[in-house]
């Protein structure tokens, strides 16, 4: 099954869910605002997109330039701010199998779901 991490105030996410409708495939939302997922959670995510912390870091949110911006982090920290902040989160989210993408351009979501 694919799933998606979505937020529905954003208009990639939206974008991406009206991709997958309009092209049949099955999908279950995640809305991980109101869910956030756990650190156990996010570390499978990211292996499943084969990214660090920092590459799914929304850095021009405003939550992280007046909180955390030029300070460093181990891995585990990181992973725990995005699982407290998880609008600090990059989204959407498409994950498939033992895979995902972070996939704010429908040509990536094409490529991913083949």
């Amino acid at each position: 099954m694919t799933q998606v991490y979505h937020n529905p105030r954003c208009g990639k996410s939206r974008n991406c869910l009206a991709f997958l409708e309009d092209n049949a495939i099955d999908f279950e939302v995640i809305k991980y605002l109101e869910n956030p997922p756990t650190e156990k959670e996010l570390t499978a995510l990211l292996a499943k997109l084969n990214l660090s912390p920092m590459d799914i870091v929304r850095q021009k949110e405003k939550l992280w330039i007046e909180n955390f911006k030029n300070k460093s982090f181990t891995t585990e920290e990181l992973i725990t701010i995005l699982s407290s902040n998880p609008i600090l989160i990059e989204r959407p989210i498409v994950i498939r199998d033992n895979k995902a993408i972070i996939a704010r351009d429908l040509e990536k979501i094409k490529d991913f779901i083949k």
